[in-house]
């Protein structure tokens, strides 16, 4: 089960709403399945319906998360006008079946949909959610 904090949460919604229409990625940091930091990261795609992170960006990152003694706890990213469900490209670029998969869905921008996967291979499980 993920969980994160309410503010973070937000947090995570608020960069996914800033980008539209475009995509929106980040980064989610903490301790085993429990955010307790966002990092919002740039989608070099700059595209509605695909994303890529800054190489450069991501280990300047990874390394902050290494020195304040936090591990990768998820990947996040937006769907502008599909449902909060990986999608193929998704499944393939999966880099491990320990991190959480965070997609948030703005079909409808009122409600924005946060929904969280283990991928591993080409299988998909949807995980719970706690917001703290």
């Amino acid at each position: 089960m993920l969980q994160i904090p309410r503010a973070l949460h937000d947090e995570v919604i608020a960069h996914c709403r800033s980008r539209y229409p475009k995509e929106a990625c980040g980064l989610l940091a903490g301790e085993r399945d429990v955010v307790t930091q966002v990092y919002p990261m740039t989608n070099v795609e700059d595209s509605p319906i695909g994303y890529a992170m800054d190489p450069r960006e991501q280990l300047k990152v990874e390394k902050q998360m290494r020195q304040q003694g936090q591990r990768l706890v998820g990947i996040f990213h937006s769907h502008t006008a599909s449902a909060a469900y990986p999608s193929s490209v998704d499944v393939r670029l999966a880099i491990s079946p320990d991190v959480s998969y965070v997609l948030v869905s703005l079909q409808d921008q009122a409600a924005p949909d946060f929904k969280s996967y283990r991928i591993d291979g080409q299988a998909i499980t949807p995980e719970a959610v706690s917001i703290l």
